[in-house]
Order: structure tokens, then C-alpha cells, then sequence
């Protein structure tokens, strides 16, 4: 059940229907897509579960998710394809399934620890996405032992880079999280000195080769169906000429919510170690399924692995 009669959101919609049902045709499953519109979640809800539904995929919007708690009776297996605030339950038999800056933040966190960052900044812009991946890069960062980063506001006007190229040499920091779009991404790499530099996938979104070439070595997390295109666990599902990166994602989390629901079909698994076209999957005690994408870097304009550098 998706949003494909939303105004706003029928598009991306599209995206996840088109990759979910090339994952069942692949396996050779029979499914039932229901459409509805802004404000027509849990009524498909209860159509889906009064048709006897054996697995529920959607709701899409994180808005419809939160309004899960709200319906009665008891629901089969739902797998929700975004997730809810952090610290809020989930409804019984509802799991999540997310395409969430969050869980790149916190993979970022992890690897930078890894490697044996001790200092490092977080350069921040204005917009909820780009404030919501700092925040869980942070929380994550001090939950592993870090200590709190040194926080920047990001602001594209040549004068206010000039400062933070200068505030930034101030302090030996060992890596810089940078929590920006693609192009200010690609304008503020020439300030940040030779210090590892990190983003989420958002940087990766089909910048000219000009701007690629800008972004050279930065590090963020990519769904395999972008960065390994051939890998085993895509490379059986039809390829889609999407007009965006963010579709082509939408598209992936279509395929892995297919194969997710499927595993489902006899009943919650009692655990989930999948290879999908977003990332490895893992079911978790909480009932969301994890998510870790790969770690890649920019290199001469092309997507490279990140290990290695």
C-alpha cells in the first residue's frame, strides 16, 4: 500500500511499486498493490487486512507510520517503509524497513571511530534532513565514547567559508562530518583543508563531472544498487532509467521491502541477515530491520570503495 494517488508523493511512490513488483515478478510471487492519497493510509490499511493480507508493506510517509497506533484489532505482519521518531515504540506486529539518513549517520559514526578519529567537527546547514543525520552522527559519536564534536553552521557566502576554514585550522581534527546537499557539498570541500571528510548520500545526486571532481575523497554511505551495481544481490532485477538518484534508492528499498515481506509470508522470521539492493539487512530486537549501505568515496568523479585511501 503507497501513496500513488498523492499529488506530492505519488512519484516516489512509483519508484517503490516499480522495484517491489520487479522483485516479485523475479520470484515469480503474486502481489496486490493498493493505492491511496494523502490522507487515505489506514483506510488501505484496513482494505489490505480485510482482503486477508498475509503481509502488509507501507505505510510510505513517516506521518502514516505514527498513525499506525491509532488503528484497531490486530494487524498481520506490516512492514513500514520509513520509521518513527527515535525513542517511540512501534505498534504491535509493525516492523520498519527505512531509507534514513539516520542509519548513515550512525554507520559513519562507527567507521570513524574505527579508524581512530578522536577530534572531529560537524558542519551542519539549515534543512530538517541535514539537521536530523548531524544530530544522530552526534548522538551516535557520544554513545560510542566520543566526546562532543565541535559544531559549525554552514553558510555558502564566500565570507562565512573563509571563517570556517580558518576555525577549522584551529583545531587538529582527525575527520569533519559535512551535513549539506550535493552542491554545497562540492562548494565547501575547497575550505576543509586535507582532513577526511564524510556526508550522507545526498552528495551523491548526479552532480555535473565539474562538481564530482570538487568532492574528490569524500566518504558517505551508498545502497549497493547505486554503488555495486553488479553485485550478486541486484544483479537478477531490471534496471530503470530513473530522472533521480533519490528515485533509484526509492526503486532499491521497493526490492529489498518485497524480499523482507517474503520472509515473512509464514510468519515473523526469528531473525534476518539479507544482502539487499539498500544495504545488509538485519532484523533487530526493537523489530526494525537495520540497514548498513556501503562506504564509498569520490575519486576522479567516479564512485570508488572507500577502503583503500
Amino acid at each position: 500500500m503507497l501513496p500513488l494517488e498523492s499529488a506530492v508523493f505519488g512519484a516516489s511512490a512509483e519508484a517503490v511499486m516499480a522495484g517491489f513488483s520487479a522483485a516479485a515478478e523475479a520470484a515469480h510471487a503474486a502481489i496486490t498493490v493498493i493505492g491511496h492519497g494523502d490522507t487515505g493510509a489506514l483506510p488501505a490499511i484496513e482494505k489490505a487486512r480485510q482482503a486477508g493480507a498475509t503481509v502488509i508493506v507501507g505505510p510510505l510517509l513517516r506521518d502514516d507510520v505514527k498513525a499506525l497506533g491509532s488503528v484497531g484489532g490486530i494487524l498481520p505482519p506490516t512492514i513500514a517503509l520509513n520509521k518513527l521518531d527515535d525513542g517511540a515504540t512501534l505498534p504491535p506486529h509493525v516492523y520498519t524497513l527505512a531509507l534514513s539518513v539516520e542509519a548513515e549517520a550512525r554507520q559513519i559514526a562507527r567507521r570513524m571511530r574505527d579508524e581512530g578519529a578522536r577530534q572531529v567537527a560537524v558542519i551542519a546547514s539549515d534543512p530538517p534532513l541535514n539537521r536530523r543525520f548531524a544530530a544522530s552522527f552526534v548522538g551516535e559519536w557520544i554513545l560510542l565514547g566520543g566526546g562532543p564534536p565541535a559544531t559549525f553552521r554552514f553558510d555558502r557566502a564566500a565570507e562565512s567559508l573563509g571563517i570556517l576554514r580558518r576555525e577549522l585550522a584551529r583545531t587538529p581534527f582527525d575527520a569533519v562530518l559535512l551535513a549539506v546537499d550535493s552542491n554545497d557539498a562540492a562548494n565547501a570541500k575547497p575550505f576543509l583543508g586535507r582532513v577526511p571528510v564524510y556526508a550522507s548520500s545526498q552528495v551523491n545526486d548526479r552532480l555535473p563531472p565539474e562538481m564530482r571532481n570538487d568532492l574528490d575523497n569524500v566518504r558517505f554511505v551508498e545502497t549497493p544498487w547505486l554503488a555495486e551495481p553488479y553485485a550478486p544481490g541486484v544483479i537478477d532485477i531490471p534496471r530503470r532509467d530513473w530522472p533521480s538518484a533519490t528515485q533509484d534508492r526509492l526503486y532499491a528499498l521497493g526490492v529489498d521491502a518485497f524480499r523482507v515481506a517474503h520472509a515473512f509470508v509464514n510468519g515473523p522470521p526469528p531473525s534476518l541477515d539479507l544482502d539487499g539492493a539498500t544495504g545488509h539487512l538485519t532484523l533487530e530486537p526493537d523489530r526494525q530491520i537495520a540497514r548498513e549501505g556501503k562506504l564509498v568515496r569520490f575519486q576522479g568523479g567516479a564512485v570508488v570503495a572507500a577502503d583503500g585511501l
